[in-house]
C-alpha cells in the first residue's frame, strides 16, 4: 500500500504548528506588501498583516513559485510515496493550475492536484478529509475522485464590515463604495464552488448575521436535501476581530444547537481583498467513504 501525504496551502488556514500536529504539509502563501516579499506564518502574522492594513500599505497576493512547490513535494516524497495536494480554488488563484502543470509534467503518479473549489475553513475541512482517506488506505485516485465528485457541497457567507478594501481592489467602483457607506450597508458575500460573489446586502449586521444563518439553512435544505446535524459541519470565521468572532460563534451555535461549531480566522489571502472585521459562516456536507 502506497503511503500517501496531504499538503495544502495556508489558504487553508492551517498554521504551521497545527500541520504538524494533523499530520498534513503546508505551503505558505507569500505577499508583496510595501515591494517587500513575506510568507504567511512564516514571517508574517496575522497581527502584522493587519497592521500594514491599517497602514494602508500596498498588500497584494502571489503564488507559490514553481521552486517553492518543487521543493517541498521533494522534501515530503523522500518520505512518502505519492502526494495529495489541495490548492485554493482556482475560481481565486492561478496557483491551482500553475501546479496541475507542473505534476504533470514532472510528477506524472507521484502528485495528484486536487481542485475541489475550496477555500478557508472549507479548505482545510477537505486537507483532513483527505488525510482520514489516507489513513483509511484509499488510493490516490480513489481520494481524488471523492474530493473531486463532492466539491460543490459546501458555501461560504462572508458579511464585511467595510467597503473599503473592495474598493481599493478595484472590485467595486468608488461611487458604489461611497454610497454603501453613506447608506451603512453591509454587503454580504458567497463562495460556492468557483468565486467570490455579491449575495444581499445587509442595513445593519444583526440583519445581515440573520441573512447568512438563514441562507445556511436554506442550503442544507434546498442544495443537500435536508437536515441532520450527523451529515455537515458547520464553522465560522472572521478577519482580526476576535471579540466579535467569539460572540458571532455563539449565535450559530444558537441557530445550529446539535451541531460542534469550529471557527478558524479567514485566510489572509481572503482578509487582503475584504479587510477587518468581516464575519463568515460555512456548511460543507461530511464526506462518508
Amino acid at each position: 500500500m502506497s503511503k500517501i501525504a496531504i499538503v495544502t496551502d495556508s489558504n487553508s488556514g492551517v498554521t504551521q504548528t497545527q500541520a504538524e500536529q494533523l499530520g498534513i504539509h503546508v505551503i505558505p502563501m507569500p505577499f508583496r506588501i510595501n515591494d517587500e516579499d513575506y510568507f504567511e506564518d512564516i514571517n508574517l502574522t496575522q497581527e502584522q498583516f493587519y497592521q500594514k492594513l491599517a497602514e494602508d500599505a500596498n498588500v497584494s497576493t502571489s503564488q507559490p513559485s514553481p521552486d517553492s512547490l518543487m521543493t517541498m513535494w521533494d522534501k515530503v516524497l523522500e518520505d512518502n510515496d505519492q502526494i495529495i495536494y489541495i490548492p485554493m480554488s482556482s475560481g481565486l488563484s492561478s496557483s491551482c493550475q500553475s501546479a496541475i502543470m507542473i505534476a504533470q509534467e514532472e510528477y506524472e503518479g507521484k502528485v495528484f492536484v486536487v481542485d475541489n473549489q475550496r477555500i478557508s475553513v472549507t479548505q482545510r475541512q477537505s486537507a483532513l478529509d483527505a488525510k482520514a482517506m489516507a489513513d483509511a488506505g484509499l488510493s490516490a485516485e480513489a481520494i481524488v475522485d471523492k474530493l473531486m465528485a463532492t466539491k460543490f457541497e459546501s458555501s461560504i457567507y462572508i458579511m464585511l464590515d467595510t467597503l473599503h478594501y473592495l474598493k481599493k481592489g478595484g472590485r467595486i467602483t468608488p461611487a458604489a463604495a461611497a454610497l454603501g457607506t453613506l447608506l451603512r450597508l453591509k454587503p454580504v458575500l458567497q463562495i460556492q464552488g468557483e468565486k467570490l460573489d455579491a449575495f444581499a446586502k445587509a442595513r445593519t449586521s444583526n440583519q445581515g448575521k440573520n441573512i447568512m444563518i438563514n441562507a445556511i439553512k436554506a442550503d442544507i435544505e434546498n442544495r443537500f436535501g435536508g437536515f441532520e446535524a450527523k451529515d455537515y459541519w458547520i464553522s465560522c470565521a472572521y478577519t482580526k476581530d476576535i471579540d466579535a468572532a467569539n460572540n458571532w460563534k455563539k449565535e450559530v451555535q444558537e441557530a445550529f444547537p446539535d451541531m460542534d461549531i469550529h471557527m478558524d480566522p479567514l485566510s489572509l489571502s481572503v482578509a487582503c481583498h475584504i479587510g477587518p472585521g468581516a464575519l463568515a459562516v460555512t456548511v460543507t456536507r461530511k464526506l462518508h467513504f
